[in-house]
């Protein structure tokens, strides 16, 4: 085996297991905590959060893709467009009720027209 004896490797594989759990609980921890702050996750706020490197976090497959699915759905939550168009939508609910007022407003006014109309032409008649 050469100069180092069993023990030695076996003792450096354990202390490699232990300290790659302790990342990844950091990692996690971390996570964790932005989703309960409702903080944008991403690789900068996981590494500053939990003190990992942003190259561990995009070398790691099952990191990466971890943050990776909770980006996409945080910004399919909040993506301009779903706040655009639920803005356009409450910007369109308010015109329709500001037109819809106008047409009120415009139709008791066609209708006394009317009603004033029927009176001046009643008034032509009996002078005829």
């Amino acid at each position: 085996m050469g100069k180092y004896s069993k023990s030695n490797i076996s003792g450096i594989k354990k202390y490699a297991q232990n300290k790659k759990f302790e990342t990844l609980k950091k990692v996690e921890t971390a996570i964790k905590e932005l989703t309960d702050s409702e903080e944008k996750i991403n690789f900068n706020s996981v590494s500053s959060k939990s003190g990992v490197s942003k190259t561990y976090l995009y070398n790691n497959k099952e990191v990466r893709e971890h943050i990776e699915l909770l980006r996409r759905e945080q910004s399919s939550i909040h993506s301009p467009e779903i706040i655009k168009k639920n803005m356009s939508n409450k910007s369109k609910d308010i015109l329709i009720s500001a037109k819809n007022k106008k047409i009120e407003k415009l139709e008791l006014e066609n209708k006394y027209l009317k009603q004033e109309l029927a009176k001046l032409r009643g008034k032509l008649y009996e002078n005829i």
